[in-house]
């Protein structure tokens, strides 16, 4: 697969809230289409280069209302959400995922993520969205994604690449019209 990925420039964190929100209906898109896939997100830069803020926006995006916490310490935090909910007969059927965002800032060993059973969260159905990948070396799956923020000379001003890494990862930034090729 030809790498395809996006750059965006944006002045004010209102740009950076907007791009996360456009790649999470797509996501979301994705998901109703077929709800039983997985997706693996890397979230890259250096410290304060808003990684989180665009991860909150990003999970908010695809719904979910509650508080979105940086997983510094706790290494992880499932986010479920609701998909899509539909009449089927006389039942309802909902569609759900979970979003496991991972933040692996403080890891001491490439294996700790491993250690603390998180393996099997790259396995079923919904995401999971990693900030820090490079601390755990090569040990993490490969990613659908990455997404590349890097802080510029004004606060609120980021440079953020996207990077489909696979098909589905092409498929999000297609979908979202962000590709540039």
């Amino acid at each position: 697969m030809a790498q395809n990925s996006f750059t965006q420039y944006c002045r004010q964190e209102a740009e950076t809230i907007t791009l996360a929100q456009k790649l999470a209906l797509t996501i979301g898109h994705l998901f109703q289409v077929n709800p039983s896939i997985h997706l693996n997100i890397a979230l890259a830069g250096d410290l304060g280069a808003g990684k989180t803020t665009f991860a909150r926006h990003l999970i908010q995006g695809l719904g979910f209302e509650g508080r979105v916490k940086s997983p510094t310490y706790t290494l992880c935090e499932p986010y479920p959400i609701l998909i899509s909910k539909m009449q089927v007969g006389e039942k309802d059927v909902s569609n759900n995922i979970t979003i496991y965002h991972f933040d692996l800032y403080r890891m001491r060993d490439p294996l700790e993520w491993q250690e603390a059973g998180f393996a099997e969260y790259f396995d079923g159905p919904g995401f999971c969205l990693v900030e820090w990948p490079e601390k755990a070396e090569d040990t993490l799956p490969p990613f659908d994604m990455e997404i590349h923020l890097v802080a510029d000379a004004e606060e609120n001003e980021r440079k953020i690449t996207l990077t489909a890494n696979s098909d589905q990862g092409a498929i999000l930034l297609e979908k979202a019209h962000l590709q540039t090729s």
